[in-house]
Parts: structure tokens; C-alpha cells; sequence
């Protein structure tokens, strides 16, 4: 049975599949299809249904919870850490309202918790290919940039300045990790299915744990200005003990921050949110 599993071209992902995409990890039944795409293009697809697999933003998941429903593996939790805003001076938080800021997708759970920080409304989002941010930045074409992956490490190296983490706000703020990335399971392959494609998921996850060294060379292909060890290090920030479960605090994260999306007119109620085992 051909699953169509999608993920972003990111250290951590290619990271996490390492086991599936080069056969180390058996697929039992299933024939796995790799599909790279960045993170918008991503949700944009699963509020059409488009793959049996997909990762998604947190952010986006009350949008397609319908169609699918989130794994209890493959998360990606910013742990006193997340998206950053980057600016090319110096600035106050508050002073990042009425700025243009550049955003990785207005479905990202960066852009999400941005809004949380300043208020709907009070900055003018500008769309922006995730890895073209930091140079939208530092040419004066934003005001602001926010970004996520492997921008977090390598920011500095152009100049820019750090005006707030989002991971570090959100900790301080509610004692959680930021949910930032989940993976969901189309509904309509039924529930022996989910599960089963979601076990073998947790198996390629922990067999990379398991076999980091090779894990980290294989994820280095796709890590755009990181070098082995700044790869080494992004990938134990987004691939860990939450991405093989998501655990009572981890749920407890991303019902908070839907909660508080939805309480703010930012995402639709969700109502109950299961995970599959």
C-alpha cells in the first residue's frame, strides 16, 4: 500500500525518516514515498487532503482536523526554545508593532505565536520562503523577519540582532514547550492503518536516535549553511524524547496553545484533540 509521507527538506526530518528512506527500517506493508515541501506548502496541501502523511504546523491542525489526526510521534517541541524575530538593529518587543515582518507561512505555529505575543493584528505579515528570511532581513526589505529551522543557529553570522524567542517567551509564560511541528494520519485509511503507519514512523525516529552519528550525515544534506557539529546540534533541538511521544506535558502543550489560538479569534475550536498510539 503506497503512503505518500511529506515532510519539509530540514535537518530534523531527513533526520527523523533516516531509518524509512534508506530502507533500514522495515515497512511491513507499505510502500513509502518521500515528498519534500516547505512547511506552508505543506498545509496548504492537508486542507486539500492531499497525502496519507503529512507533517504539519501545530498552528494548522485545527484546520484539517477533519481530514486527519495528529500522531503521538514525530513532534517537534521547542523546549525553552522556537521560532526567533531578528531584526537588523536593536529593538524593543514593543516596538515590533505596525512593522512589516517576514513571515515562513501565515499557517505556521511561528506566525501563530507571534500574533499571541503582539496581538491580533498588530504587525503586517509579508510571506516569505523560510531560508530567504535572514536575507529579506539584512537587505532592508522587512522590517522584521521570524525565523524557524536552521535560521535559529545562523542568524548571527549575517549581523542580525535577536529581538525575542518565541520558545523562551512561550516557556516563561506558560511553563510548556512550544508545540511547533506534529504529524498527522489521514482519517479515511482507518484506524489499523493509522496505527500501524504511525509504529513504523516511531520506529524510523528511534532507530536515527539510536544511529545518530549516520543519522546526523544523512540530515547534513539537507541543513542549508550548517556545518556537521551546528547540524548535530539543531537536530537534538527538534528530534527527541518528544518527537518519539508527545507525553502528558507535550499534549498538554498543544491544547493550551490552540486553546489560547482560538480564545484570541487567531484559529477555529478545535474541541477535543486525540493522538494516535
Amino acid at each position: 500500500m503506497l503512503i505518500r509521507l511529506a515532510h519539509s527538506p530540514d535537518p530534523d526530518d531527513a533526520f527523523m525518516f533516516y531509518g524509512l528512506a534508506t530502507g533500514a527500517v522495515d515497512a511491513g506493508r507499505y510502500q513509502f514515498e518521500h515528498i519534500l515541501e516547505d512547511i506552508q506548502s505543506l498545509n496548504d496541501r492537508a486542507l486539500r487532503g492531499e497525502y496519507e502523511m503529512t507533517a504539519i504546523s501545530i498552528h494548522a491542525y485545527p484546520y484539517v482536523a477533519e481530514k486527519y489526526q495528529l500522531t503521538a510521534c514525530g513532534s517537534s517541541m521547542g523546549d525553552d526554545y522556537g521560532p526567533m524575530v531578528v531584526t537588523r538593529e536593536p529593538i524593543e518587543i514593543e516596538n515590533l508593532k505596525g512593522k512589516t515582518i517576514a513571515v515562513p507561512g501565515l499557517m505556521t505555529t511561528a506566525h501563530l505565536t507571534l500574533q499571541l505575543l503582539l496581538g491580533k493584528g498588530a504587525f503586517t505579515p509579508r510571506v516569505v520562503m523560510f531560508d530567504q528570511i535572514p536575507d529579506e532581513v539584512a537587505n532592508g526589505n522587512v522590517d522584521a523577519g521570524l525565523i524557524i529551522h536552521e535560521g535559529q543557529l545562523t542568524y548571527a553570522a549575517q549581523g542580525l540582532q535577536l529581538v525575542v524567542d518565541l520558545g523562551k517567551w512561550w516557556m516563561q509564560r506558560t511553563g510548556l514547550p512550544l508545540p511547533l511541528g506534529g504529524n498527522v494520519a489521514r482519517r479515511d485509511l482507518g484506524e489499523t492503518v493509522c496505527r500501524e503507519i504511525a509504529r513504523i514512523m516511531k520506529t524510523s525516529i528511534q532507530y536515527s536516535l539510536d544511529h545518530r552519528a549516520e543519522a546526523v550525515a544523512y540530515a547534513l544534506k539537507f541543513g542549508r549553511g550548517l556545518d556537521e557539529q551546528l547540524a548535530d546540534r539543531f537536530v537534538g533541538m527538534y528530534v527527541n524524547e518528544w518527537t518519539l511521544d508527545y507525553g502528558k506535558r507535550g499534549r498538554e502543550a498543544v491544547r493550551r496553545l490552540l486553546s489560547e489560538g482560538a480564545a484570541a479569534g487567531l484559529t477555529p475550536e478545535i474541541g477535543e484533540i486525540t493522538f494516535i498510539e
